[in-house]
């Protein structure tokens, strides 16, 4: 939308000018990307912020690896029956 009536949240408003034209995500162009908030120590946020200036990835890129890392630890176990311990 282009009318100015988006949310600056809704997925349908670019967070800057360029983003609008940034090539789509690696993961394909059906990836729903979704921006969210998130509160981190200021010290893993000065080491990503370094760690990314060094390898010239994104720290978004990062943080995306980070999660998909949690979920295969976490998000794959499958849950038991009720009465099950």
């Amino acid at each position: 939308m282009q009318d100015g009536s988006a949310s600056p949240l809704s997925p349908e408003a670019p967070s800057s000018p360029a983003a609008a034209e940034a090539p789509v995500d690696a993961r394909g162009p059906e990836a729903d990307i979704v921006s969210t908030h998130v509160l981190v120590p200021e010290e893993q946020v000065q080491k990503l912020r370094e760690l990314a200036r060094r390898t010239r990835i994104h720290q978004s890129e990062y943080l995306r690896e980070a999660v998909d890392d949690l979920l295969g630890k976490y998000g794959r176990a499958n849950p038991k029956p009720e009465g099950q311990s």
